[in-house]
């Protein structure tokens, strides 16, 4: 369809959803988030056929000004928490979904550097996690126990010093976004690549599958909070670099609305991961094989599910409720 065809048809519903926007006409939520998904579809065919046109432009600058409208007067359930795990999360989550995707494939590429740069350098993984560290883990390995450092200390002492250094990595991955999303790559980088050495390592000493059994019982939630709190983090830089029809002022503040509310979920994943680290992983090794891949897998596949899984099922949930 040519472009001017494609106006032409739709000219006065957008017409009427500006009317809207500027308070000449009134619609209750359920209308709302009809023109919502009305005008998203618009903008998915603008997007594909005319990606450099100004009615692409204009469209998302409608499509984003009706969202807000839209959670401005949209009821509010009695548990607020309920609805914030629930609903708007999720909401923000599929809204933003490439950001994932993109925190996603940084963590792979970051690791994988680590990796490879622990394989062709002998003295990378002690410049990465320091001589006392692998001089350590070496003994322990000679001991029969690669993850006798996770039995130090008591279980309580353990897990609240772990719970508070990991808030602060993750809060690191987000507000580091402010950098125009630079600090939050960085320290997606760093972290990744001493994950990928100190994994590496590991396996080196042949000790790759017992030390992966006790590491990601704790660690599939604590990396995937992290993969999630850099998703955050570039969102916040996006709403600077990429202000849109917005001030960049405005747009700073859409961005860290909905990003910390992003950052806000992980906070108990980072809790339980400390909780596991403090209480469990040291029992690692004496569990059975099979409840280590269940707690293991399982988190991984809760996390897939609330982040990615659900947040399509809810977006489809409303757009047929109110189709």
């Amino acid at each position: 369809m040519r472009e001017v065809i494609f106006i032409k048809q739709n000219k006065e519903k957008w017409l009427g959803i500006e009317e809207v926007l500027s308070g000449k006409k009134h619609k209750n939520p359920d209308e709302l988030s009809s023109l919502y998904i009305n005008l998203i579809n618009d903008l998915s065919f603008a997007q594909t056929y005319y990606p450099k046109s100004k009615t692409t432009v204009y469209l998302n600058y409608l499509a984003t000004k009706i969202y807000q409208k839209i959670y401005k007067t949209k009821r509010v359930e009695r548990n607020r928490v309920k609805y914030f795990f629930l609903q708007e999360v999720p909401l923000i989550c599929y809204h933003y979904r490439r950001y994932l995707l993109t925190a996603f494939l940084l963590f792979v590429l970051f690791t994988a550097v680590g990796v490879v740069s622990a394989a062709y350098d002998p003295d990378f993984v002690r410049l990465i996690l320091g001589d006392g560290y692998v001089n350590m883990t070496l003994e322990n390995i000679k001991d029969g126990n690669p993850i006798a450092v996770y039995e130090s200390g008591s279980n309580w002492g353990s897990a609240i010093a772990i719970i508070s250094n990991n808030l602060q990595v993750g809060a690191r991955l987000f507000f580091f976004g402010v950098f125009a999303g630079i600090g939050t790559i960085y320290a997606l980088m760093m972290n990744c690549i001493m994950l990928g050495s100190f994994q590496y390592f590991f396996g080196e000493q042949g000790e790759l599958v017992r030390s992966m059994r006790g590491i990601w019982v704790h660690g599939a939630f604590e990396i995937s909070g992290m993969i999630i709190e850099a998703m955050a983090g570039l969102i916040l830089g996006a709403s600077i670099l990429f202000p849109k029809t917005y001030s960049r002022l405005n747009s700073f503040k859409i961005g860290f609305k909905n990003s910390f509310k992003i950052f806000l979920s992980t906070i108990p994943f980072t809790i339980v991961a400390g909780i596991l680290e403090g209480y469990v992983t040291r029992h690692a090794l004496d569990m059975p094989l099979v409840l280590n891949l269940l707690i293991i897998f399982g988190t991984f596949g809760f996390i897939v599910y609330y982040y990615v899984i659900y947040p399509r099922i809810i977006y489809k949930k409303l757009k047929n409720d109110i189709s």
